[in-house]
């Protein structure tokens, strides 16, 4: 299967609650870097976010911390005590997509000024 780049698609807070609905996996993979690139709300991004860390796909829970690295740069604000313990439970439990977990956590900690994960991965 060739992989054609298109731009992420922005979506209105309807059809984020319908995406959230739907359970379409492909969709669900895009909301959160969506959210994350172009929503204006951080606040409703991050939970958007959080929301998806919680789904049983690790695909979809990695790109949903993928989607808290994209608010960080393009909107500097999370709530620490909020997603350090999910990023770091998806940096210990996510094997399968811990490249893209990792990378996340690089942008995070660079546009947050943060250190999450700093002891767990120099263990490694």
């Amino acid at each position: 299967m060739d992989r054609i780049y298109r731009p992420l698609q922005e979506y209105a807070d309807q059809g984020i609650s319908e995406i959230l609905k739907s359970e379409d996996r492909d969709l669900l993979l895009q909301l959160p870097l969506s959210v994350g690139e172009y929503h204006s709300n951080w606040k409703f991004s991050q939970d958007i976010c959080v929301k998806l860390s919680k789904h049983e796909d690790p695909a979809i829970r990695a790109n949903a911390i993928l989607g808290l690295a994209y608010i960080a740069r393009t909107k500097g604000k999370l709530e620490k005590r909020v997603v350090k313990p999910i990023i770091l439970k998806e940096l210990r439990e996510n094997k399968e997509y811990e490249g893209r977990v990792n990378d996340s956590i690089d942008d995070i900690n660079l546009f947050m000024k943060w250190k999450i994960g700093k002891n767990s991965r120099d263990k490694n």
